[in-house]
């Protein structure tokens, strides 16, 4: 029964010691040319943790259309764009 228990601890240490000794993954976000976001176009475009962006894409009018940078309050910046859906028939 000991060893047992032995047996799964130390299997569960080798399973947690790498998840926990692994730091946060850096991801970066690259859109290249011609990429487009609910029919807008949003090419060349790059975000990382610092720098996010948010798209909201709305079927009417949205009450204030456009993007603008704001702070996370995180020491980084959200690009905030309310943007009506392009139809393209």
């Amino acid at each position: 029964m000991m060893a047992h228990l032995a047996t799964r601890l130390l299997a569960l240490t080798a399973l947690v010691l790498p998840l926990a000794v692994a730091g946060p993954a850096a991801a970066e976000v690259r859109l290249g040319n011609n990429v487009r976001i609910g029919g807008h176009d949003a090419s060349n475009q790059r975000f990382d943790r610092r720098n996010r962006g948010v798209y909201h894409i709305h079927e009417g009018r949205p009450r204030n259309p456009g993007c603008s940078w704001r702070s996370d309050g995180r020491g980084g910046r959200v690009k905030t764009c309310h943007l009506q859906r392009i139809r393209r028939h």
